[in-house]
C-alpha cells in the first residue's frame, strides 16, 4: 500500500481487534471472501437504478451481482419470490428504517417502538432521531417487574392510539419475541408490522431463533450483526395488492439514495450464501448457547442480568446495581484497560443519563466467530467480575 499513513493505521486496527475479547452484540468477524468481495473493483461502478432499468450503461454484470444477492437473500430465510420483495440496496440499518417509514407511513403519522432505555433503536420513533421528528412517536417501555415486554400493556396503547405502523425489534433486549402476538396487536390496532431483525437475522437463518416473516409486513434487517456479513442492510417486504414492493423500490431511489454500494451488496450475498451452510446453523447455536451461560456465570457472581437472562446473542447487564456496583461508563472503561470490549448501555428503567448510565450490553457473536465455547464463557464471567470488583 502506497499510503503508509493509512496502512500503519490498518495494521494497528487489524493488532487491536486480534489482541482483545470483543462483546459488542452488534459486531462480528467477516470471512476473508466478504472482504475480497468488499474491497473488488465492483467499487468502481456507478449503478442507480435497478437491474435492468439504470440510468448509467456498463452495469451488465453488476446487475448480475444484484440479482445474485436477492436471490440469495430470499432463499436464505426460505422466502417466495412470489410473497416476498427484497431491496439490497440500503446503505445501512438507520436510512433503512428511514426509507421504509418514509415509503408506507404519511408525514406526521404514528410510529409505535420499543422505548431507547428498554432496549429499542434510535430509529423506533425516538424523539431525538428524524424518525421521531417527522412522525409522531408512540414509546412503549417494558414491565418494571419482568424486564420483559408486557403484550397486554402494548395492545392498550396500540388500540387507543392507533399507530401507523409498529416497529417489533431492538438494539438491547435479550429475549425472544413473540411475533404471532405482536401480529395480533397490528391487527387489532389497524397498524402495519415492521419487524427490525437487524440484530438476530443470523439467529433466524441459523434456526436457533423464530423467524418474523409468518407475521410481518416488511423486515429491515442489517447484515453486519450476527449475520456475519458487510456493514449493509436489506429491506423486504410483502408482494399484494398493497403494492409495498413498488413503494419502497421508489422510495431508495429516486427518493432517498443515489448509486449503490454493489461491492457491498456483493459481500452481502457471499455472507447470505455462508450462512445457508450447515456449518452456521451450528455457530447460531453456539452464539446462544454461549450467551445463555455467559448471563448464567455472572448471575451467580452475585450481577443484575435484565430479565434474568437471554434467549439471544445479547445480554443486559445492570452494573451499577442502585450503587452497589460501578456506573456503566467506568464499567466499559475498566473491561476496555483488561481488554475486553462492551458498551454502556441504558437498563429498563435507568435513572442516570444515557452518556453515563446503569449498564452494560454484551454479545457472543464475534468471540463464538474466534471459535468460544461454554466453558470460555465460564472463565470469563469470572475475568469480568474481578475487573469490575477491582480485585
Amino acid at each position: 500500500m502506497k499510503d503508509k499513513q493509512i496502512e500503519k493505521l490498518i495494521k494497528e486496527e487489524e493488532k487491536r481487534q486480534k489482541s482483545v475479547v470483543n462483546l459488542i452484540a452488534s459486531e462480528n468477524i467477516v470471512s476473508d471472501d466478504v472482504l475480497k468481495a468488499l474491497g473488488s473493483k465492483l467499487t468502481n461502478k456507478y449503478a442507480e437504478g435497478y437491474p435492468g432499468r439504470r440510468y448509467y450503461g456498463g452495469n451488465q454484470v453488476v446487475d448480475k451481482v444484484e440479482n445474485l444477492a436477492i436471490a440469495r437473500a430470499l432463499k436464505l430465510f426460505k422466502l417466495k419470490p412470489t410473497e416476498w420483495h427484497v431491496n439490497v440496496q440500503p446503505l445501512s440499518g438507520s436510512p433503512a428504517n428511514f426509507a421504509l417509514y418514509s415509503a408506507l407511513v404519511p408525514v406526521g403519522g404514528k410510529i409505535m417502538g420499543m422505548k431507547l432505555s428498554s432496549g429499542g433503536h434510535l430509529t423506533h420513533g425516538h424523539p431525538a432521531s428524524m424518525t421521531g421528528k417527522i412522525w409522531k412517536p408512540l414509546q412503549y417501555e417494558l414491565d418494571k417487574k419482568t424486564e420483559v415486554i408486557d403484550y397486554e400493556a402494548l395492545k392498550k396503547i396500540a388500540i387507543a392510539e392507533k399507530p401507523d405502523i409498529i416497529v417489533c425489534g431492538f438494539t438491547a433486549y435479550p429475549r425472544i419475541v413473540d411475533f404471532k402476538k405482536f401480529r395480533d396487536i397490528a391487527d387489532a390496532s389497524g397498524a402495519l408490522l415492521h419487524v427490525d431483525m437487524s440484530h438476530f437475522a443470523g439467529l433466524v437463518a441459523g434456526g436457533a431463533y423464530p423467524s418474523p416473516f409468518p407475521y410481518a409486513d416488511s423486515v429491515m434487517t442489517t447484515t453486519h450483526k450476527s449475520l456475519r456479513g458487510p456493514r449493509h442492510a436489506i429491506i423486504f417486504v410483502k408482494k399484494d395488492e398493497r403494492e409495498f414492493d413498488k413503494k419502497i423500490d421508489k422510495m431508495i431511489i429516486p427518493g432517498l439514495y443515489g448509486g449503490p454500494h454493489e461491492n457491498s451488496i456483493a459481500a452481502a450475498a457471499v455472507a447470505f450464501l455462508e450462512a445457508s451452510k450447515p456449518e452456521f446453523k451450528k455457530y447460531a447455536k453456539q452464539v446462544v448457547k454461549n450467551a445463555k451461560v455467559l448471563a448464567k456465570e455472572l448471575q451467580k457472581l452475585g450481577w443484575h442480568i435484565i430479565s434474568g437472562g437471554t434467549d439471544s446473542h445479547l445480554i443486559l447487564m445492570d452494573t451499577w446495581m442502585e450503587g452497589k456496583g460501578v456506573p456503566g461508563k467506568i464499567a466499559s472503561d475498566k473491561l476496555e484497560k483488561a481488554g475486553i470490549i462492551v458498551n454502556m448501555n441504558t437498563i429498563p428503567g435507568d435513572p442516570r443519563s444515557p452518556m453515563d448510565p446503569s449498564g452494560i450490553r454484551l454479545g457472543t457473536c464475534a468471540e463464538t466467530t474466534r471459535g468460544k465455547k461454554e466453558s470460555d464463557m465460564v472463565k470469563l464471567a469470572v475475568r469480568m467480575d474481578k475487573v469490575l470488583r477491582g480485585k
